[in-house]
């Protein structure tokens, strides 16, 4: 079973550029994810690229910026290749099928509250903190 679940916060700004042939949307972002252990009491964290596809892409690119905190749900992918001096790279990135938003935005890119997106419905729903929730 290949699953990843993760929460971090985004480095920078999402990226999105579309696939020529069928104009599909593909976004790529880091997120900074703190490790359980750490040295001398310093916060350490792991960054990790996450790449999303569809509708899931465009939403994130829409929505999200530098500095949210995100949870992501997804595979891990590896991929290898061979640079001009024949040395073989190694690269590993966690392809989304689900992201939530976790906070607030403070600027006006995002005023939706908490949302998720993912590959099992189109439509997404903010959570009104305001409600009263089911449990």
């Amino acid at each position: 079973m290949n699953r990843v679940a993760l929460v971090g916060r985004l480095t920078r700004d999402p990226e999105i550029r579309y696939t020529p042939d069928s104009q599909m949307a593909i976004t790529r972002f880091t997120i900074a994810v703190d490790r359980v252990y750490k040295r001398e009491g310093q916060p350490s964290a792991d960054f990790l690229p996450i790449v999303v596809f569809g509708k899931v892409a465009e939403n994130v690119h829409k929505y999200i910026g530098k500095g949210r905190l995100v949870s992501v749900s997804g595979r891990l992918q590896s991929r290898t290749w061979d640079d001009q001096e024949g040395k073989r790279h190694y690269s590993y990135e966690v392809v989304a099928d689900e992201v939530g938003f976790l906070d607030r935005a403070s600027d006006s890119k995002s005023q939706m509250g908490q949302m998720s997106f993912g590959t099992e419905t189109e439509d997404f729903h903010p959570i009104d903190e305001e409600d009263d929730l089911p449990f």
